[in-house]
């Protein structure tokens, strides 16, 4: 497997493992070079 596409399933592994564990909230990507470099996750608790 080329390092390109090791590095893109990784990305989307730690994308998928923050999705699964958040009810409401965003993912933010930080893109530089065309390359993923941080990952920002802002999670919101609901109240009822």
């Amino acid at each position: 497997m080329s390092k390109e596409r090791e590095e893109f399933n990784n990305v989307m592994s730690r994308i998928n493992e923050m999705l699964e564990t958040m009810k409401f909230g965003s993912v933010t990507l930080i893109v530089q070079d065309g390359k993923v470099i941080q990952i920002e996750k802002k999670e919101k608790v609901r109240l009822k």
